[in-house]
């Protein structure tokens, strides 16, 4: 058994957090391709590692994921509107690449190069078998892509879903990996406000 502080250091995955840290230096799953059906279609909220973030696929089918808040003023970029290959936010209009990179800046001057210094907060994405990945880590170059077998079928041989569950990752882990969990947890269990059988 755990002791609190260490089940509280093993359970939390936010930013600094020591497995926060940890599972950052790794490509993890972060939706199905399907959430983004087409190229500039809406944008969707996703939570990572403790992390709002907004997800959007772009004129070229490139999925973009960035922090939800435009580095501007703060706008959520849910709301922005994914055009011509990049993700509009809806308070000043500046547009960002996948890549995070400021491209348009409607309010400057045209000779301005203001944009050129400025960046969203973006994620490198992978595409593969139905699932994008997401690299969060501090590395510049994300490390290669693992090669997982079940996402090497064509595409439509193959079945991806999602399921979310309201627990930390750590008891996702321990219940998948518990044998002896399987035959119970099909089990009725017996409820407290109907009665019981007699012995």
């Amino acid at each position: 058994m755990l002791k609190k502080e260490d089940n509280e250091r093993i359970c939390r995955v936010a930013p600094g957090t020591v497995m926060g840290n940890f599972m950052r230096q790794y490509w993890i799953p972060a939706m199905l391709s399907s959430e983004l059906p087409s190229p500039d279609s809406d944008p969707v909220r996703i939570m990572l590692l403790g992390e709002k973030l907004i997800a959007f696929r772009d004129s070229n089918g490139q999925v973009g994921l960035f922090a939800n808040n435009c580095p501007h003023r703060g706008a959520s970029l849910f709301l922005g509107r994914n055009e011509e290959s990049g993700l509009r936010c809806v308070y000043h209009g500046w547009k960002f690449e996948t890549t995070g990179q400021c491209v348009d800046m409607p309010n400057e001057p045209a000779e301005s190069d203001f944009r050129t210094r400025v960046k969203a907060v973006a994620y490198p994405t992978h595409e593969q078998g139905g699932v994008v990945f997401a690299y969060m880590g501090p590395r510049s170059e994300p490390p290669p892509m693992p090669d997982l077998e079940p996402l090497s079928p064509p595409v439509e041989k193959l079945a991806v879903r999602a399921i979310q569950r309201e627990c930390n990752w750590l008891q996702a882990l321990e219940g998948e990996i518990d044998t002896s969990h399987f035959g119970c947890v099909g089990r009725e269990s017996p409820r407290h406000d109907r009665p019981q059988p007699a012995p």
